[in-house]
């Protein structure tokens, strides 16, 4: 059994933080499946942006858009639903045979709404059903201003990756904003299996202390950040609110471990998977993390339902000075800017790169 394989037994979904044209064109992202028990994926403006900057593959999807007038994000999004379309049919098989449960990829909303609910909630609706099918998440940021979309996206039937959560407490906003989705419809009698996942980001919580805290707290933060993640989802899982709607026919929103991805170089590039292993939960990897761990990965302990020794870790951050409320909002705000630049760099390269097409046809 390899070390992925391993994982899955675990009961932790393996996702992949990536979606490219040549992934799918080559077979890799089949290899994937197949080799690394890859079960999902999620993508970003970033990812995006670099494989149509850095290559052919979308020249002809672009230059046929281009033909019938379209340009910026409406360019864009058909041809990411293209990507999208075809990465769902190839998770099907997985989709059905876990009920369901696993084998969906997510498309992000246009990150200039991250502060605007209703035309979030109307652009979810219309990329969900234009997609047309069972098994994408649409991404919706878990801000002040997202939650409300989420509640209306999840009573509408909208199935969502709540993205941009940094810690437990807008963790704990965003399986409200679900719930709340979900109890309204049990109350308007509509079935109440309207899939989700909340995205807690770990990594660039290390990034935002290095260098800032004693050297024995080095790259322990991420992961004291998930593991107190991980006691408040088992906590809501154990909820009479949440028992009582999966009574009614709900299924649990389910946690996602995201930027796990090790940033330092001199600690594990397995940093972020070893250390989040816990049943009923995802870990989306990016591509190199994912080869690393299928190639020398190893499981550490199961996460502990009472977080183990993570809130003695938390305190010890605060000893240091790190404010962690604060510094939760400002890498939840910093991240939302950061999706606003890339989503911004990927219109000025779609609008380039149809520039030099047309002087090229």
């Amino acid at each position: 059994m390899n070390p992925t394989q391993a994982l899955a037994r675990a009961g932790q979904s393996i996702w992949l933080d990536n979606l490219t044209r040549d992934l799918l064109t080559s077979g890799t992202l089949a290899r994937y499946i197949f080799d690394l028990s890859v079960t999902g994926l999620t993508s970003n403006p970033t990812i995006f942006d670099h494989a149509i900057k850095n290559g052919a593959a979308y020249d002809d999807s672009i230059r046929a858009r281009l033909s019938r007038g379209l340009s910026g994000e409406k360019l864009f999004f058909e041809v990411a639903l293209e990507d999208i379309t075809r990465a769902a049919d190839l998770f099907r098989p997985i989709h059905e045979r876990t009920a369901s449960v696993d084998g969906w990829v997510s498309l992000e909303v246009s990150p200039l709404l991250a502060r605007d609910a209703q035309t979030t909630l109307s652009e979810a609706r219309d990329l969900h059903a234009r997609a047309d099918r069972s098994n994408v998440f649409i991404k919706i940021p878990g801000t002040a201003e997202g939650l409300p979309a989420i509640e209306e996206a999840i009573f509408a039937g909208v199935p969502i990756n709540v993205t941009l959560l940094f810690s437990v407490e807008q963790y704990r906003a965003a399986a409200e904003a679900w719930l709340r989705g979900v109890e309204r419809r049990i109350e308007a009698d509509l079935n109440p299996d309207v899939a989700s996942v909340a995205s807690i980001f770990l990594s660039r919580w290390d990034v935002a202390v290095a260098g800032k805290v004693p050297a024995a707290l080095t790259n322990k933060l991420g992961l004291a950040i998930g593991h107190q993640a991980y006691r408040a989802y088992s906590q809501l899982l154990q909820s009479s609110r949440w028992r009582r709607a999966m009574n009614a026919g709900a299924r649990p929103q389910r946690l996602l471990f995201a930027s796990t991805g090790t940033k330092d170089p001199q600690a594990s590039d397995i940093l972020y998977i070893k250390g989040l292993v816990a049943p009923l939960t995802i870990n989306t990897m990016p591509e190199n993390t994912l080869k690393a761990f299928g190639d020398h990965g190893e499981l550490g302990p199961e996460l502990s339902a009472d977080a183990g020794d993570a809130e003695k870790m938390l305190g010890e951050f605060r000893k240091a000075g790190v404010d962690l409320a604060a510094l939760a909002t400002k890498l939840q705000d910093d991240g939302a800017a950061s999706f606003v630049t890339s989503w911004n760099n990927l219109l000025g390269v779609i609008a380039s790169k149809g520039s030099a097409l047309a002087r090229a046809s």
